[in-house]
């Protein structure tokens, strides 16, 4: 791949990962929300039971566990797309390398230092 052809890869990946990084956050912050929400649910439901109960009824609620779920898929997209860029960004790395070792080379080879 040619260089200017990597430089728009990396583009297209960044912008990729962002989005993957911004979904995986997002699902985070939003599990922490619909604890609460479910928390407060289960308090308002009974007014006797206690925080830990209503905390391992929200924790053991279908739509918590769906929002798990959906965060075990953002992680690992991001991550993947990460990877995709470190891999695409390596390849530039080894282009640059070979680059060098080319020119190191004819120097050496046309006597020139």
């Amino acid at each position: 791949m040619k260089p200017i052809e990597r430089i728009a890869q990396l583009h297209t990946l960044g912008k990729q990962y962002a989005k993957a990084k911004a979904e995986c956050e997002h699902l985070k912050h939003f599990r922490k929300s619909k604890l609460a929400i479910l928390k407060a649910h289960f308090a308002q439901e009974d007014s006797k039971r206690s925080n830990a109960a209503c905390d391992d009824l929200a924790r053991a609620h279908p739509q918590y566990i769906e929002l798990l779920d959906g965060l075990k898929v953002a992680i690992e997209v991001s991550e993947a797309a990460l990877w995709e860029l470190k891999t695409s960004h390596a390849g530039i790395n080894i282009w640059q390398t070979q680059r060098a070792d080319e020119r190191a080379e004819i120097k050496l080879n046309s006597g020139i230092t």
